[in-house]
């Protein structure tokens, strides 16, 4: 098998490894799992590591979960720099008891409130850089939960959520950042991943110093080595196996540059780029080589285990491809090399949901100009579209898109709602981010969508 096939060199070795040691960690009731991953290695095994003309990997359409008929009336709950989950104050109370006690009400108190708001669907962010919100034999526990990387917060807190979600009868998938490694690259940080050198596991920033780079002033991990996409493939393996989550999801951050601090991917490329007409297209197809394995190994894991992608509103724009939306706005496609458009054609998501972040009145980046052309992407496939609302820009002053204010957002909010639940090919709606249902300036938006959604 080629080094960019489904796993490579001893990967396959290694992943076993992991996931055996996973599940003498979290005992599962049969042994189905090694089976169904060793199907899932043979069947992608056989991946050319040199590509078509096309330069894009085609795959074969994955098998869909049967589609539910209510619609996704979904959120995101972020962890990162705990922007809606834990509790700021929770981290610094010097008593485990307290701290978890007061990190689970706070979580029950959100479920409460979503249920409350006629919310089904909740986006919990699980891997918010290379650390973990679960029990995990790959990557170490997560800061945000204590303040120190490695420390076990007493509780699984993905346990919990799943738990306590499903009891509401609420579903949750997991949502994972795939590549980020920090947030930052402070001194203090780089001290902090080096102090993992002694636990077990180790950060990924110690183990594979070979792997990281420098991007968008944070570290991450280089997208265009075999392994990395390995070591991403085999995390989302170890929480669909081992947790009864109902779906996966992988944010909008792939390759993740920003003007003054772009991926050095020059050695990468000279090693493994051979045949491809561009760096550019190189790019692209390490992406979705990620994805279609990803793809492979929940549908061999567990196939009603929903993956979807949740990435930035626009594709491409019409002025450069005649198959793009009549937008003017930073293409996935081009700025984080996420051919977006093609996984829905290609079978290999069960869903999509693109961040439409904008008004109707954003000539840019029109609402209903980009929510329509999305819909026509999906309606001859078996991709289910849900739609990214905005609600962090709900009541927020702004000379560009003035409508968000205009009688407390409501009337813009209520255009898009309308928009999402009359089109056909629409299957639901995921608002962005939690923790502005909160806030002062979306409170009349709020009190919108209970009324509308709540029950």
């Amino acid at each position: 098998m080629s080094a960019s096939g489904f796993f490579s060199g001893n990967y396959q070795k290694k992943l076993a490894n992991i996931l055996a040691r996973s599940r003498a960690r979290l005992p599962l009731t049969n042994m189905k799992w090694f089976a169904l991953l060793v199907g899932s290695m043979l069947l992608l095994g056989s991946c050319s590591s040199q590509p078509p003309d096309s330069k894009i990997s085609p795959q074969p359409p994955v098998s869909k979960p049967q589609q539910s008929k209510e619609p996704v009336r979904g959120i995101w709950l972020a962890t990162v720099s705990r922007l809606d989950w834990p509790p700021v104050s929770s981290v610094n109370i010097s008593s485990p008891a307290v701290r978890i006690s007061q990190q689970q009400k706070a979580l029950t108190d959100k479920l409460d409130n979503l249920k409350r708001l006629g919310i089904n669907t909740v986006f919990f962010q699980v891997k918010p850089d290379a650390t973990a919100l679960w029990q995990s034999t790959i990557l170490p526990w997560s800061d945000t939960l204590t303040g120190t990387i490695g420390q076990d917060p007493g509780y699984d807190p993905l346990q919990f959520m799943l738990d306590e979600a499903h009891k509401r009868g609420m579903k949750v998938h997991a949502w994972f950042n795939p590549y980020r490694v920090s947030v930052n690259t402070k001194p203090s940080t780089v001290t902090e991943l080096n102090n993992t050198l002694t636990q077990t596991p180790s950060s990924v920033y110690v183990l594979h110093r070979d792997w990281i780079r420098t991007s968008g002033e944070r570290f991450v991990l280089d997208p265009g080595i075999p392994e990395v996409r390995d070591w991403i493939t085999s995390i989302v393996a170890e929480v669909v196996e081992n947790y009864p989550v109902d779906g996966v999801q992988f944010d909008d951050y792939f390759y993740t540059e920003s003007p003054g601090s772009a991926l050095n991917d020059n050695q990468t490329f000279r090693r493994y780029g051979q045949g491809f007409a561009s760096r550019a297209d190189w790019r692209r197809d390490n992406t979705q080589r990620l994805i279609a394995q990803v793809s492979r190994t929940i549908k061999k894991l567990k196939p009603e285990v929903e993956f979807g992608v949740s990435p930035a509103g626009v594709w491409r724009n019409r002025s450069h491809d005649p198959a793009g939306s009549d937008t003017r706005g930073a293409a996935a496609y081009d700025e984080s090399y996420a051919d977006t458009r093609r996984w829905v054609q290609l079978g290999l998501l069960d869903y999509i949901a693109p961040q439409l972040y904008w008004p109707f009145a954003r000539d840019a980046a029109r609402y209903d100009v980009l929510a329509k052309w999305w819909a026509d992407v999906v309606k001859s496939t078996n991709t289910r579209l849900y739609i990214g609302v905005a609600l962090y820009k709900v009541g927020e002053p702004s000379r560009k898109e003035p409508d968000w204010t205009v009688k407390g957002g409501v009337p813009e909010l209520k255009k898009q709602l309308d928009l999402n639940e009359s089109e056909p090919h629409i299957n639901g709606t995921i608002l962005f981010r939690e923790d502005y249902l909160n806030q002062p300036q979306t409170q009349e938006a709020v009190t919108y969508i209970r009324n509308r959604w709540g029950r």
